[in-house]
């Protein structure tokens, strides 16, 4: 395969399947991020503002569980769900 400054095509990256990473035991920041449709810099914002997931240190590297994930979109709901009860009780 010829390389791309040569051929004039642009390098394609294939991406893993998202139902495949989506039974690994952790995940990084960036598939984190991926996965649920989120900038890094709203994870970051997130995390600042203490509403973001659980994350755990291995090494020098920052994992979200499974679970913390799972828990994080279940709070995230649960918000939604009362501000909009709110908003229609007003």
């Amino acid at each position: 395969m010829a390389r791309g400054e040569t051929s004039g095509k642009k390098p394609v990256y294939k991406r893993k399947p998202v139902s495949a990473e989506a039974n690994t035991l952790a995940m990084s920041i960036r598939e984190f991020c991926r996965l649920h449709g989120i900038s890094e810099d709203q994870f970051y914002k997130m995390q600042r503002e203490q509403w973001g997931p659980t994350v755990m240190h291995v090494g020098s590297r920052t994992l979200i569980s499974r679970e913390a994930a799972e828990r994080w979109r279940r709070e995230r709901e649960a918000a939604a769900a009362w501000r909009k009860a709110r908003e229609a009780a007003a």
